[in-house]
């Protein structure tokens, strides 16, 4: 099948666990924060982060840290009611650890974070006529930190935190795809890659919205879950129960023919 026969498609990244690996910095310092806010009485495990984000609306790691503070007082006999968390402190004492205590000199976990995809890879996209670009939960900042600071990108299309409703809210990704098409009449398929449940209940609740066009989920299994096989099995298979086409070890197995083979077995599903 010729790439001018092929039917087109748009690749759309998330970042966090699929272009960088966040173990050792977001998830951290959520781990951080509640181990702060509870007075060092609980730190949740990477487990039981997961477990949360698996529930989908967690997409916001300031919300998902505040969320965790709240469950664990719970089991305290306390009330939400009569906690009252400061909200603005969480995210503080989360960006002192993350980003660092100045925020114009990023010293933070934000430093270490290793990459899982090389440029060379989004290079052989764009010689196969795919368009790509990003959309995250991560603040411009971080988000063009890892992107251009550490990829080397020229002002990639990112639609970032600030700038849509967190997932699972699709809001963004459509942004993402406007801009990418940038006027191209014919509409392609949207793939959109990343590793939580909420990715992909956003691509389910953007073909809701807009089913006059093909979206596929693409799963990928971030690094921390790879250390068993039973965890990336159930990791696995929580994302494909949340509606993922297939599921990844590494974004970079999304090969252009790959990417062909879902958005051609996805349009032919539809006749």
């Amino acid at each position: 099948m010729t790439q001018e026969t092929s039917p087109k498609a748009i690749v759309v990244f998330d970042i966090d666990g699929v272009v960088r690996d966040v173990s050792g910095s977001y998830r951290r310092a959520i781990a951080d924060t509640v181990e702060y806010l509870t007075t060092q009485a609980y730190r949740p495990t990477p487990l039981d982060i997961d477990q949360l984000k698996s529930e989908g609306v967690w997409n916001n790691d300031w919300e998902a840290s505040q969320e965790l503070i709240y469950r664990y007082f719970e089991t305290q006999g306390q009330t939400r009611k009569q906690l009252q968390l400061d909200y603005n402190a969480i995210v503080a004492f989360f960006q002192s650890r993350y980003r660092g205590p100045d925020p114009k000199n990023l010293t933070g976990y934000i430093c270490n974070e290793p990459l899982l995809l090389q440029l060379s890879y989004l290079e052989q996209l764009t010689q196969a006529g795919i368009p790509w670009g990003f959309f995250s939960g991560a603040t411009r900042v971080s988000a063009n930190y890892i992107l251009e600071k550490r990829l080397g990108l020229q002002s990639p299309v990112l639609i970032a935190m600030e700038d849509a409703p967190s997932k699972p809210d699709p809001t963004g990704l459509f942004a993402t795809v406007r801009q990418l098409e940038n006027g191209i009449e014919q509409r392609s398929a949207i793939v959109y890659v990343g590793d939580t449940v909420a990715d992909m209940y956003t691509v389910e609740k953007a073909q809701a919205l807009d089913s006059s066009r093909t979206w596929i989920g693409v799963g990928v299994l971030p690094p921390h879950v790879q250390e068993t096989a039973a965890h990336s099995n159930a990791y696995g298979e929580t994302l494909l129960a949340a509606g993922a086409a297939i599921v990844l070890r590494n974004v970079q197995e999304l090969s252009p023919k790959q990417i062909q083979e879902l958005v051609s077995s996805s349009a032919q599903s539809v006749f």
